[in-house]
């Protein structure tokens, strides 16, 4: 059997930065209050049942707290939202300082101020997967409170994205 080839991950993240993705924000309701990470690796995996997923790195320091919640809420972000995008990507440990939030119907997970919107859900599986783990979610709840193009990035940059009629 041939040996795999070696990528420079340097080449695979140019590369791969030309997909798009939306931005989302992850929370919870921990003992000690609520958690939150931003999140680029959102997506629907299954109909029946609703499942969806992420992909979160090892290294992350705000994923073990959540996890132990058993539960989250994805908080889709809409295009003026990158200053909260940035303070849930922070190794801040005070990134709700100031911000109301509302608990989701079902878990109490975050739901954040003017988000496009949100799908609550119970931890299903956490599966490895290199140096990242894949997160699926069993969705409880969902639901959209906002019609303004989403925040995307591409490229290494964030943006919104419109849609052309």
């Amino acid at each position: 059997m041939e040996e795999d080839p070696v990528i420079d991950g340097a080449e695979f993240r140019r590369v791969l930065g030309h997909f798009p993705t939306g931005v989302t924000i992850v929370t919870a309701n921990g003992d000690d209050g609520p958690l939150g990470v931003a999140i680029g690796s959102f997506c629907s995996i299954s109909l029946d049942p609703p499942l969806v997923g992420f992909f979160i790195g090892l290294s992350s320091t705000s994923w073990g707290p959540i996890r132990e919640t058993g539960s989250f809420c994805v908080n889709i972000l809409c295009h003026d939202q990158l200053q909260l995008a940035g303070v849930m990507a922070s190794k801040s440990d005070d990134k709700f300082s100031g911000l109301l939030w509302d608990p989701a119907p079902v878990s109490g997970s975050p739901v954040l101020p003017e988000v496009h919107g949100y799908i609550d859900c119970r931890l299903d599986q956490v599966v490895p997967a290199g140096d990242h783990e894949l997160v699926i979610g069993r969705v409880l709840h969902l639901e959209t409170r906002r019609d303004d193009p989403p925040l995307i990035f591409y490229r290494g940059q964030y943006g919104s994205f419109t849609t052309s009629t």
